[in-house]
C-alpha cells in the first residue's frame, strides 16, 4: 500500500497517478516563469507523528517521507515503473534483482550501498520487527542479498507476488545511521531523499532543506533545474477553512480540500491536480463473539444502509462510486469488482436477515438475542473532513436505528484510529476507514492472515474463497493476473467483509508553484516555484 487520502492509517493513498520525469522547462504555462531560491509551503491535514518510514501507515507521514527518503523505483504519470535508486531491475513472481545507480549518498554524506538496501528489506521482512510495511511492500519471508561490488540487490520471496518489482521497489530506504538507531528517525531522518529535515515542531510545522548534491531523482533526473525550491515548509493545519484562507493570502502554496471551501477557490485559476482515492469503506469487526462475525448480520446492516445517501454526505456530493479496492487509474488492474456484488438497499430484507440470524425485535424495537441487545460501537475520522465524517456517522446511526440496532458513535483522529482500530488496541464493531492501495497485492495482509500485533488483519476477516483466489493470482506475473485478482476481490464484497461505497475526488490547489502527484502525494522533484 502506498499508502491512503483521508484516513491513511491503513496504507498509502490511492490517486490518479502523475509524476515528474525528466527535466523541467524554463517556464510553466500554469504559473509563469520559474524562480529559484524560494520556499515552498504546503499544508498537511494531520501531524505525521512517527516519521520512521518502516513504522507508519498515515498519509501525512507518507507525504513527509517522500521528501526525505527514496525508493528503488518510482511510478510515472502513466503508471509505468521508472528508475529511482535503481537504474535497472528484473523480476519474476518470486525473485527480483535491482542494480543501483552510482554515487548515491545519504543526508549525512555517507555512501548508500547495496548491502544497506538489502538490510532495509530484511528488516521489514523479519516479523519480530513488526514493521507496518511487511506484507505491503515486502512479502513475508523475503530474503535480500546485497552485492556492493556489482551494485545489485537480489530478493527472493517465499511466496509468489504478482507485482514483486513494484512492491519491493516502493519501500523507502533508510540509511545505516537510522537503521542502527530507530529512535533517531522518529522525529528526524536518515535518508537519500531530495530534502533533509532541519526542524521539526510536532503539531505545527516541519522545515526541510534541499540537498544541492541530489542527482538520483525519478526517471531521467537532471541535477540542474530551474524553479526547484531551496526549502519546503510543511504546516500542520487541520481546519480546511483556515488552510483555504492562508492560500488566498499567499501564506502557503498548496492545500488539499475535500469540503465546501474548495468551491470558492476553484474559480480563481489556481494550479490544480485531482486525487481520486478511497474514502467511504465500511469495515466490520469479525472477531469471535462480535455481531460482525456473522455474515447474516453484516449483510443485514449493509442492506439497511442507503449507500448513495452516505456517499453524498461523506463527499458533499462530489464523490464517485467505488469500483474496487484500487481507485480508478491508480494501478494496472481496472475491473469494476463492486457493482453487482454488494447487497442492495432493502430495509425489509435487512429486518428479515436479522430475524434469521436470531436477532429478534424486543421491547422498544431493540434487537435482542439471548437477552443481549444488538449494540455497535462505530468509529469515524475527525482528522479529515470532520464535518462530513460526523454527518455520515450520524446517518448510519439513524438508518440502523430503524433496524432496531443501537449505535454508539466515536470520533477519532488518524493516529487514534491507527492505534485503536487498525492496531487492535480498542473495542470496536464498525468503522469507516479507507484502504488506499495501488495494487491488489497490497490489500492481502489487511483482508487475511493474522490479526494485530502479529499481522494487519485488524477486522479478523476469514474469507477462504478470497484466500484461495489470492493464491492463484499470486502465481501470475504482472497484469496477466488482473482477472484473477478481480475474482478474489469479488469474494470479499459478496461476503460483505468490506463495503466500499464512494471514492473521494480531492483537488490539491496551489498558487506560486506548480507540482505533480504520484502515489497519493506531491512528488518532490516536480515542484517548481513561479512567484
Amino acid at each position: 500500500m502506498k499508502p491512503v487520502q483521508a484516513v491513511a492509517v491503513i496504507g498509502v493513498t490511492a490517486l490518479s497517478l502523475s509524476a515528474c520525469s525528466g527535466s523541467a522547462g524554463p517556464s510553466s504555462a500554469e504559473g509563469g516563469a520559474y524562480q529559484d531560491g524560494k520556499t515552498f509551503t504546503m499544508v498537511l491535514e494531520a501531524d505525521p507523528g512517527n516519521l520512521d518510514p518502516h513504522f507508519t501507515s498515515q498519509s501525512s507521514t507518507w507525504q513527509v517521507d517522500r521528501f526525505l527518503y527514496d525508493s528503488l523505483v518510482n511510478i510515472d504519470e502513466h503508471g509505468k515503473i521508472v528508475p529511482g535508486l535503481a537504474k535497472t531491475w528484473h523480476a519474476t513472481t518470486t525473485r527480483a534483482t535491482f542494480t543501483l545507480r552510482k554515487g548515491i549518498t545519504c543526508s549525512d554524506g555517507s555512501r548508500l550501498t547495496a548491502r544497506d538496501v538489502a538490510a532495509n528489506i530484511n528488516f521489514v521482512a523479519e516479523p519480530k520487527n513488526a514493521s507496518t510495511r511487511l506484507g505491503v511492500f515486502v512479502p513475508p519471508g523475503a530474503k535480500a542479498v546485497g552485492n556492493d561490488t556489482a551494485g545489485t540487490v537480489t530478493v527472493t520471496s517465499a511466496t509468489p507476488d504478482s507485482f514483486l518489482d513494484r512492491n519491493l521497489g516502493g519501500l523507502h530506504i533508510v540509511c545505516p545511521k537510522g537503521m542502527k538507531n530507530r529512535t533517531l528517525i522518529k522525529q528526524k531522518a536518515a535518508g537519500t531523499g531530495m530534502f533533509e529535515l532541519t526542524e521539526a515542531v510536532p503539531g505545527d510545522h516541519y522545515t526541510l532543506t534541499r540537498r544541492k548534491d541530489y542527482a538520483w531523482g525519478p526517471g531521467n533526473w537532471k541535477t540542474v533545474q530551474k524553479g526547484l525550491p531551496d526549502k519546503v515548509v510543511l504546516r500542520v493545519i487541520s481546519n480546511e477553512s483556515t488552510a483555504a484562507n492562508l492560500l488566498l493570502a499567499r501564506e502557503v502554496n498548496l492545500v488539499t480540500l475535500i469540503g465546501p471551501d474548495r468551491q470558492r477557490l476553484r474559480g480563481l485559476k489556481l494550479v490544480e491536480r485531482e486525487v481520486v482515492s478511497p474514502l467511504g469503506e465500511l469495515w466490520f469487526n469479525q472477531a469471535d463473539g462480535l455481531p460482525g462475525a456473522d455474515e447474516k448480520v453484516r449483510r443485514a446492516l449493509t442492506q439497511a444502509l442507503d449507500l448513495d445517501a452516505l456517499a453524498k454526505a461523506l463527499t458533499s456530493g462530489s464523490g464517485k462510486p467505488a469500483t474496487g479496492l484500487v481507485a480508478p487509474g491508480m494501478g494496472p488492474c481496472s475491473k469494476d469488482t463492486v457493482r453487482g456484488n454488494l447487497p442492495s438497499h432493502d430495509l425489509d430484507a435487512a429486518k428479515s436477515a436479522l430475524d434469521t440470524a436470531g436477532w429478534r425485535t424486543g421491547p422498544g424495537g431493540a434487537r435482542t438475542k439471548g437477552g443481549k441487545k444488538l449494540m455497535l460501537t462505530f468509529y469515524y475520522s475527525t482528522s479529515t473532513g470532520a464535518t462530513q465524517q460526523a454527518a455520515t456517522a450520524e446517518l448510519v446511526q439513524k438508518q440502523w436505528k430503524s433496524l432496531g440496532v443501537r449505535v454508539t458513535l466515536k470520533g477519532a483522529t488518524d493516529a487514534e484510529s491507527g492505534k485503536l482500530v487498525v492496531g487492535g488496541e480498542g473495542a470496536w464493531d464498525v468503522a469507516i476507514l479507507p484502504l488506499g492501495v495501488a495494487l491488489p497485492t497490497e490489500a492481502v495482509s489487511f483482508l487475511s492472515g493474522p490479526r494485530p500485533p502479529k499481522g494487519h488483519n485488524f477486522a479478523a476477516i476469514d474469507n477462504k474463497p478470497y484466500t484461495a483466489a489470492v493464491g492463484e493470482a499470486s502465481g501470475i506475473a504482472g497484469t496477466g493476473g488482473c482477472q484473477t485478482w478481480a475474482k478474489a476481490e469479488k469474494h470479499i464484497f459478496r461476503h460483505v467483509d468490506l463495503v466500499p461505497f464512494v471514492n473521494a475526488v480531492t483537488p490539491k490547489l496551489a498558487q506560486g508553484a506548480t507540482f505533480e502527484l504520484s502515489q497519493g502525494a506531491v512528488t518532490p522533484g516536480s515542484i517548481r516555484m513561479t512567484g
